[in-house]
């Protein structure tokens, strides 16, 4: 048995439009809701970001993709995954004047993703483009509330057919969304993402958060197997190429072996993963996702089923962490459970992020990888893996570069996904570590830092960390040759 991943397989870096590109009005764009978000408080003056920032000058990477690109091909990358932003393919500055009127074509933004997709292609990097990374129009949201509205998916489904008709010729690699469970737990129950919905009036002015998370992830499910119908109809017989998903899920693993703990585990990636998952890739919603949120959860017609059950051509992972899960708590948005990092043995379960969520635990993720492929068939890309170090905030230039915890993280998971591929027998295509880039960290602002390069905000210069080049070095050394 060979020792090595795929000589096809995928390696390099994700970034997301918001969090790096800046300029929000460039190329005619208008506002999306994480516009909104960042530059208008609710009533309460709840503050929205940790620092009280925004992306409108993140990573600058509207006017330095091609030094972005340069640094891609310098850490040894064959592939990357970027989203674009809705807001720059699509015209939203008129009003809608008629029923069934489509907001026309932005030929500025997509002139300017076309040459970006184009010099990768050029430099030998194959693109990965999400349509989706959390960035809704503002447009959408004051017409009918967004994903709130079932009228979300048409006009998915369109901004999708133009994106297909701009690139379908050389991008070949398409995602619809990024982390809809994220989007509506955040977003419509927590009320600490974009669009700031909630029932917690200290945080948001206006919300259900036991109601408008589900019809959103209802709405997000919907509108993605409809784009795959079209994609599937009159992209792939022209153009050919692969479309999917991408969800997110921890590893969760049952604090001890109580039958109560390992159900909460299961429920866990019930409600995290299998909320989006089980519908598109077996036709229906969790067993225990149904009962515990009763009529509250959408139903979908036999036709609808039709077209979502099968609706993506790879399972899209983001995976960062793993959780030691009890039974228990009150917050159905998770499936009422405990999640903790203390094992039993009163020790840490790994090495502590900066992000209070994150914990370095390498076996969990060969465990969810694992889990995907038994429970789901599916071939697997990891479309996000990273970790944020404390020495990037800690430490200043030159010191920070030496990133030794993440390091360390990203030698763990990739020796865990190599041991699931070649021992496993796991079909993971791809790996892409977030980030790219330290970019606008959605709430938590610029206090946390996730990038392989060090940006310095005030210069915009970047600077690469060794997890960098540990990264260049670990795949030049583990994917075959043809």
């Amino acid at each position: 048995m060979s020792k090595l991943l795929p000589a096809d397989f995928a390696y390099g870096f994700a970034t997301a439009a918001y969090q790096i590109e800046g300029t929000p009005a460039g190329a005619n764009r208008t506002a999306s809701i994480w516009d909104t978000f960042t530059h208008v408080k609710p009533k309460s003056g709840h503050k929205r970001v940790a620092d009280d920032s925004s992306g409108d000058v993140a990573a600058d990477s509207f006017n330095r993709w091609r030094e972005d690109i340069a640094l891609l091909k310098s850490y040894g990358a064959n592939s990357y995954r970027f989203s674009v932003s809705w807001s720059r393919i699509i015209d939203f500055g008129g009003s809608k004047k008629a029923a069934g009127y489509k907001d026309p074509a932005n030929w500025e933004g997509i002139k300017l993703y076309r040459e970006i997709i184009e010099e990768l292609v050029r430099v030998g990097i194959t693109p990965f483009v999400t349509l989706h990374h959390f960035d809704l129009p503002q447009a959408l949201e004051d017409r009918y509330g967004g994903w709130l509205n079932k009228k979300i998916v048409d006009d998915f489904v369109h901004y999708a057919k133009i994106c297909f008709e701009s690139f379908g010729d050389v991008v070949k690699h398409w995602i619809t969304t990024n982390e809809p469970y994220v989007a509506i737990v955040t977003g419509y129950g927590y009320g600490i993402h974009a669009p700031g919905r909630s029932s917690y009036r200290e945080i948001a002015d206006e919300g259900d958060s036991s109601t408008e998370p589900w019809i959103a992830g209802h709405h997000f499910i919907l509108a993605h197997a409809h784009t795959v119908k079209y994609f599937r109809e009159h992209v792939f017989p022209v153009h050919g190429g692969t479309i999917g998903i991408t969800l997110d899920s921890s590893s969760y693993i049952p604090y001890d072996d109580k039958p109560e703990n390992v159900e909460a585990a299961q429920r866990g990636r019930d409600f995290q993963l299998g909320l989006f998952a089980d519908p598109i890739y077996k036709g229906h919603y969790p067993a225990s996702v149904k009962r515990i949120l009763g009529n509250r959860l959408p139903d979908f017609t036999a036709e609808e089923i039709d077209i979502i059950k099968g609706s993506s051509d790879f399972f899209g992972v983001n995976a960062y962490t793993s959780s030691l899960t009890r039974d228990g708590g009150h917050d159905e948005l998770r499936g009422n459970i405990e999640t903790t990092f203390i094992k039993p043995d009163g020790t840490q379960l790994g090495t502590q992020a900066k992000s209070s969520w994150l914990q370095d635990y390498a076996p969990g993720f060969r465990l969810l990888l694992n889990y995907i492929w038994k429970t789901y068939k599916t071939p697997i890309y990891v479309t996000e893996n990273g970790f944020s170090a404390k020495s990037d905030v800690e430490l200043s230039l030159p010191e920070v570069l030496h990133d030794t915890d993440r390091v360390e993280y990203f030698r763990g998971y990739t020796n865990a996904l190599l041991a699931a591929v070649v021992e496993d027998g796991v079909p993971v295509k791809g790996y892409f570590a977030w980030s790219l880039l330290d970019n606008f960290e959605w709430s938590d602002g610029y206090t946390t830092r996730f990038g392989v390069t060090y940006v310095d905000y005030k210069t915009q210069m970047r600077y690469p960390k060794e997890s960098s080049q540990f990264l260049k070095k670990w795949f030049a050394e583990h994917i075959g040759r043809e």
